[in-house]
């Protein structure tokens, strides 16, 4: 873990915007690292635990207090709700001083926001890979855009959450090839459920396949750590993180064919295996 970083002067009140599933868990490691941090969420402070009080529910407070706002939210629109909409935190007369994109959003979004923000703001694009397990264990895989002096002066708040941390380029690297890794996760997600299913439908015993998975060429981060991935054996709902996944492989498509449908059937197939998925027992 990274020496706590104390002095406000340099580095300034961080805040992060989401403090969901993977959020919480996120400004929880910064506070641990000794991060002068906060969080802003829109449900009631009594869902946060030990870390209530440290959240604020008030958004004129929160922007006001944040010099760095982390924004981990779960869509295109919860962030432009966040940044310019119901909570307004970058249309306000002193908006915080720097902005890091953590959400998995559209790279067509994201190219588009420095011209949305008040200028000066500096930007860092940096979503996270590997489930709530990895943000409570500080060891999520950043993939992080921005310029170099941006990113060199954040990197110990990368290094206090994450154990990998690719910097990828400009503004908005990290989040295409966030895309592009969730889109191949994605497939991973319905190959494993869908030969889940058959393994009980002929008698095999899944850890045992799952344990010769991951020592042969059928090993995926999703199915060989299943039985810690909280969602792991979720059905299809769109609030879920199931419908996530789907959002994801959407942003990826997006970026890639803005103008609608790609017309390519392994992309129908995924949207279609993500959307047939039914609960399983753990």
């Amino acid at each position: 873990m990274p020496e706590p970083n104390s002095d406000r002067s340099d580095f300034g009140t961080i805040g992060v915007a989401g403090c969901g599933a993977m959020g919480l868990p996120m400004a929880e490691r910064l506070r641990d690292a000794g991060y002068d941090i906060w969080g802003y969420d829109v449900r009631p402070l009594d869902e946060f635990g030990s870390f209530a009080e440290r959240m604020l529910n008030n958004p004129v407070d929160f922007a006001a207090r944040c010099e760095t706002v982390i924004t981990v939210v779960r869509d295109a629109r919860q962030t432009d709700a966040v940044l310019f909409d119901d909570q307004a935190l970058f249309t306000r007369d002193a908006p915080p001083a720097r902005l890091i994109v953590s959400s998995t959003l559209s790279p067509r979004y994201i190219a588009n926001l420095p011209d949305r923000l008040p200028p000066g703001i500096e930007l860092i694009d940096a979503p996270m890979s590997g489930a709530p397990v990895a943000a409570k264990a500080g060891t999520l895989t950043f993939m992080v855009g921005g310029t170099d002096d941006v990113v060199d002066h954040c990197m110990p708040l990368f290094q206090a959450m994450g154990d990998a941390i690719h910097r990828l380029g400009p503004f908005g690297s990290g989040m295409t090839c966030k895309v592009l890794n969730n889109y191949a996760a994605a497939s991973s997600v319905v190959a494993v459920r869908r030969i889940y299913d058959a393994a009980q439908q002929l008698g095999v015993d899944r850890e045992r396949l799952r344990s010769v998975m991951a020592d042969s060429s059928g090993s995926t981060w999703f199915g060989d750590t299943f039985d810690r991935i909280s969602w792991s054996h979720e059905g299809y709902d769109p609030a879920n993180t199931i419908g996530i996944v789907e959002k994801d492989v959407r942003a990826m498509l997006d970026a890639v064919n803005p103008d609608g449908d790609s017309g390519n059937p392994f992309d129908d197939a995924i949207l279609a295996g993500l959307r047939a998925l039914l609960p399983i027992d753990r």
